[in-house]
């Protein structure tokens, strides 16, 4: 099972959020909550939570049986 949950820290501020992750989508877009600033993905990254999350995007964790 993936998971969720991950604490995005903006690049801007630093400001660090809990935040739940899509399972089925990847998010390229992040409104920081503390200074309001638009952050996209790091170039080759799937998603905001790759490049910024403590956890990597539900598409990027490891398959589980």
């Amino acid at each position: 099972m993936a998971i969720a949950e991950s604490i995005f820290t903006c690049p801007v501020c630093g400001y660090k959020q809990l935040e739940i992750m899509p399972v089925d989508a990847c998010q390229f877009f992040y409104k920081c909550k503390n200074c309001q600033t638009r952050i996209t993905a790091k170039e080759g990254d799937c998603c905001v939570f790759c490049s910024y999350g403590s956890v990597k995007c539900p598409s990027k964790q490891p398959k589980y049986c």
